[in-house]
């Protein structure tokens, strides 16, 4: 059985942006490209990443992003 999460705290790459205050999502995106240390989505779908929040809150503030 896989990791058990609250899916209440998933988001995709529109919630992170809206979260950490960007104006775009694909910021979120080139930040998985650029940085190693970026969470990995929990899901992988066909036209979306889903991530689980409270790992990319915990990047955002050790990288001083919030």
């Amino acid at each position: 059985m896989g990791r058990k999460l609250d899916v209440d705290l998933l988001v995709g790459a529109a919630e992170i942006a809206k979260r950490l205050g960007l104006t775009e999502q694909r910021t979120v995106h080139a930040w998985t490209r650029r940085h190693k240390e970026f969470p990995l989505p929990v899901v992988m779908l066909e036209r979306a990443m889903i991530w689980y929040w409270p790992e990319v809150e915990a990047w955002a503030k050790q990288t001083g992003r919030i």
